[in-house]
């Protein structure tokens, strides 16, 4: 689809028209309590939903769980990547799954529950409560990462040498706030993750930062 018009593309997951949606994010940061029942393990778990989706698309998929000293979790797989287009304009565009509702879920809270019980409602949920995130993307046809904070965009689409693989790696520093609630468990991490059968888990600890 690269080179069409964005009013052409259709949306599935989320809208392709706008990259942010500030009401939105501004609406979760307002009542984490609503949208990250039980602190942490909860965001984490909205970001493996994803790759966990696409695994049972395909068959089948891997995932690394890193525990970072400072409190920022890494969540890296081996998927497609995050769909990447380039419009009648020239420009480049990212689906917008940081900064914009989930338009499966965020408005459907009984459309479908994670491995804690609690609703699903998309990555921007785990933008939003993190004083800092970072999405990094591999596919086929070029590599690129993106900061945010808060759940807004602090930098543009910037390229990355490609490695050789596909998929994406999000790293997110949640708000202090939600630490005490659920303090993350490996083990019990990884009895969640048997929730999604075709995606592979693996939790790790790393005595570094997350950057």
């Amino acid at each position: 689809m690269d080179g069409s018009s964005r009013a052409d593309w259709t949306n599935t997951t989320h809208d392709w028209a706008a990259a942010v949606d500030a009401e939105h994010l501004a609406r979760i940061r307002a009542d984490p309590g609503e949208f990250a029942p039980g602190g942490v393990a909860h965001l984490l778990l909205e970001v493996l939903a994803y790759p966990a989706d696409e695994a049972a698309a395909r068959g089948a998929g891997r995932c690394t769980v890193t525990l970072h000293a400072d409190g920022s979790v890494s969540v890296r797989d081996d998927g497609r990547g995050t769909d990447t287009r380039v419009d009648e304009h020239g420009e480049v565009v990212k689906k917008p799954v940081m900064a914009t509702k989930d338009l499966r879920f965020f408005d459907h809270p009984g459309a479908e529950s994670l491995p804690d019980g609690h609703p699903r409602r998309g990555m921007s949920v785990v933008a939003a409560l993190s004083t800092r995130l970072l999405h990094t993307n591999r596919r086929a046809d070029g590599a690129w990462t993106q900061r945010y904070e808060h759940g807004l965009p602090t930098t543009g689409l910037d390229p990355i040498e490609p490695d050789g693989t596909t998929g994406t790696c999000v790293t997110f520093r949640p708000d202090d706030s939600l630490f005490v609630p659920s303090p993350l468990d490996p083990d019990r991490l990884a009895r969640w993750a048997r929730h999604w059968p075709a995606l592979e888990v693996r939790v790790e600890e790393d005595g570094g930062n997350g950057g």
